[in-house]
Formats: C-alpha cells, sequence, structure tokens
C-alpha cells in the first residue's frame, strides 16, 4: 500500500499561509470593536512626546488581555512597551505610534497607527506558532519629537527582529515610502550685557551673532542641492531694547535625501552659527536635542507583499511620490528589512500637521483604514514568515 508523500516544507508553509489568511482577517474584524474604542481614546487624550502614559498603558492592556507577554516600561523609556506572543523562528516587530502633536492632538492619525498594529499582532495571535512567526509589539514614544525609535533601536528593542513594520494615514495611498533624514540643532549665544547708549563698545550682542548666522545660512542656501533643507526660528533674542542682549536662542531642523548627506549639511550648517560668533565676539554652544531622523529605506520583498494584499484588500493603487516627511522609522529600516505604508484617510482634502486631519483621523475613511491597515500588516507578516521559511538553511 503507497504511503502518503509527507508534504514539502515549502510547501507547507504557503499552504498555511493561505489558509489562516480568511481566518487571520475573521480575528482582526471580531476585535474591530475593541480597536476602533482604542483609537477613538486615545484620540480623545492625546498625549505628546515621552508623556503617553495613558495611551501606551491602553495598548499594552489590550494585548496582555488576550495572551500577550507584556513588559512595560520598556527599553528605558518610561512610555514604551514590549508585547510578544508566538515562538516561531520568523521575528516580526510591529511599531505602535501613540505620541500626539503639541496644539493639535492627533493631527498625524497616530492613534489609528497604534490601533492599526494592535490590530494586526491580534490578528496574527492565534496562529501565530502555525505561520512559523513570534509575533513583536513594540510601543515607540516620542515620534514627533525625540526619536523614540532611534532610543529604542540603540536599547535593543529590534534586536533579533527579522522585518519591522507599521502603517501611516495620508492624504493618499502610498506603499514605497520614503522620507528625508532629519537633525535637530539647539543654539545658544552667549555675550555680554551693556547699555546701547552708555557703554555700547563694551557689550558682545548675542542677538547680532544670531543675525549673523541667519544672513549666512540665507546665503548657503544658494549653493545647496535642492532636496535639501534648512529652517528654523528664534526662540529668545533679548528682553527690552534699552538692554544689549547678552543671550539669543534658536532651534533649526535640517533635512536631507539621506543620512550621509545630512552630515554634510550639518557641518555646514553650523559654521553658518560659529561664524556669528567670530563675528561679534561671543561664545555659541550647538546642541543636538535629540538623535537625527534616518531616510528611510523600504525592504523591496516587504513592500511587494504589502502591495499584492492591500490589493485584495480593495484599496487605491498606490501612488509614488518623492520624499515629503521624515520618521524615525528610518532608523530601524537601516537595521531592518521594513515597511511604512501610507493610507488615506482624507481624498487629498488635508494632510498631516493641519487641524483638519485630527478631524480626519475620526472619520469612517480612517477606522476603515485602522482595520486595513491591521489586515494588511497580518497577511504581510505571514507571507513573509513563509517565504522565510522556505528558504533553504544556509551551508
Amino acid at each position: 500500500m503507497a504511503v502518503p508523500a509527507e508534504p514539502h516544507p515549502e510547501a507547507a508553509a504557503g499552504e498555511r499561509s493561505r489558509t489562516h489568511r480568511a481566518a487571520v482577517r475573521k480575528a482582526v474584524e471580531g476585535h474591530a470593536p475593541a480597536l476602533l474604542e482604542l483609537s477613538r481614546s486615545l484620540h480623545a487624550e492625546p498625549e505628546t512626546a515621552f508623556e503617553e502614559h495613558k495611551s501606551a498603558a491602553r495598548c499594552a492592556g489590550l494585548l496582555a488581555a488576550h495572551g500577550f507577554d507584556v513588559i512595560a516600561p520598556a527599553h528605558g523609556l518610561d512610555t514604551a512597551f514590549r508585547a510578544t506572543i508566538g515562538s516561531g523562528p520568523v521575528t516580526v516587530a510591529i511599531a505602535c505610534e501613540y505620541d500626539a502633536l503639541p496644539g493639535l492632538g492627533h493631527a498625524c492619525g497616530h492613534n489609528l497607527i497604534a490601533a492599526a498594529g494592535v490590530g494586526a499582532a491580534l490578528g496574527l495571535a492565534p496562529y501565530a506558532d502555525e505561520l512559523g512567526l513570534t509575533v513583536r509589539v513594540i510601543g515607540t514614544p516620542a515620534e514627533e519629537r525625540g526619536a523614540g525609535k532611534a532610543l529604542l533601536l540603540e536599547a535593543g528593542a529590534f534586536d533579533g527582529v527579522d522585518a519591522a513594520m507599521m502603517v501611516h494615514p495620508c492624504p493618499f495611498e502610498m506603499a514605497d515610502f520614503r522620507s528625508f533624514a532629519l537633525g535637530t540643532l539647539d543654539v545658544t549665544y552667549t555675550g555680554r550685557a551693556a547699555h546701547p547708549s552708555l557703554n555700547p563698545h563694551e557689550g558682545r550682542n548675542a542677538a547680532d551673532a544670531l543675525t549673523v548666522a541667519q544672513v549666512a545660512l540665507g546665503l548657503l542656501r544658494q549653493q545647496l542641492p535642492a532636496q535639501w533643507r534648512v529652517h528654523g526660528i528664534t526662540t529668545a533674542a533679548g528682553t527690552a531694547p534699552n538692554a544689549i542682549p547678552d543671550r539669543a536662542t534658536a532651534t533649526y531642523e535640517i533635512r536631507a535625501l539621506a543620512a550621509e548627506d545630512l552630515r554634510e549639511l550639518r557641518r555646514r550648517v553650523e559654521d553658518c552659527f560659529r561664524a556669528g560668533a567670530l563675528a561679534t565676539g561671543c561664545e555659541v554652544a550647538l546642541e543636538r536635542p535629540e538623535p537625527d531622523y534616518l531616510d528611510f529605506r523600504g525592504d523591496p520583498e516587504l513592500i511587494g507583499l504589502w502591495t499584492a494584499n492591500a490589493r485584495k484588500l480593495g484599496r487605491a493603487e498606490p501612488v509614488e511620490r518623492p520624499p515629503f516627511a521624515c520618521t524615525d522609522m528610518g532608523n530601524v529600516s537601516h537595521a531592518v528589512p521594513s515597511i511604512h505604508p501610507v493610507l488615506d484617510i482624507s481624498g487629498g482634502a488635508c494632510g498631516p500637521h493641519e487641524a483638519a486631519f485630527a478631524e480626519a483621523a475620526l472619520s469612517p475613511a480612517a477606522e476603515r483604514a485602522l482595520l486595513d491597515g491591521a489586515v494588511g500588516m497580518a497577511w504581510t507578516a505571514a507571507d513573509f514568515a513563509a517565504a522565510r521559511i522556505r528558504e533553504p538553511a544556509t551551508p
């Protein structure tokens, strides 16, 4: 009597992915009421960078209630968490952002990002071992300012991860997301106070030092490549017109297409601020208030898997656009294969960091994107694991 052949591991992995597709979607949709409530509760109580105590607790609590092993706080950040389920050989990290913008609330839609990430993990949870997955959810604070993911990456939160992913709301659909590299710079000039009429020759005008630097920056821009950006504000430059300012401060941002370009741009910009000090006899202190945000580099394999799954969900065809934003997910993408697709929630009517986008983040289109994003990420994680399991072992 013939004995049925054992299924080839490659075929078995692919079949598991296909078999579980409907089940994973059903699981996500079964959690839809809780996911929508999570999104709405985050939106109702926005918390800014490194202050997201309630937001992190809500996300972590929902995962813990469904069997995830949760560590909170995690990796040295009070508002970070790490939740894990499954013991498969392929580890996929899902990043949950939940910080809000000062004065604008969730005008970047991070309430949707967090809920979609939690939803993807809940959809995979019952099938993680069968799919060969270890699912790691990382609560990542301070994306808007503070580069939380860069800090978490350095602290080991993404160690052992085979792929990382998140979705982001936007005014259009995009699979191959690209971003600028971003650096920040705080500038402090220290001069010498004096009376502008009695003894101006004894003064060293810190506000003048900043003016010289701003003129130098304006001239520098003429020789910068088209995609390099320098922009900032003066935060202090004296308190009264009848006193020569002995202190002036500013905060600036610089952007370039790649991390390598950012280093060169920073050197040239800092030289402009040093020129202000040299010309006026002041002292200057240049500080980086946070790690640099690196440019996002999407993984082609993951982009292909996401694109196919987004089509199965009926999402609009993705557009191609040059870099238009910055994200600390870029830092992760330099270390781990990553995707950061964006989902349309406003039909182009408004975009991130606008007050209207905060309203759009509660719309029916936004909540549909939340659930589609959760299912799409879960399917993509399953497909990625199946592909990895099919690969022959390295000798």
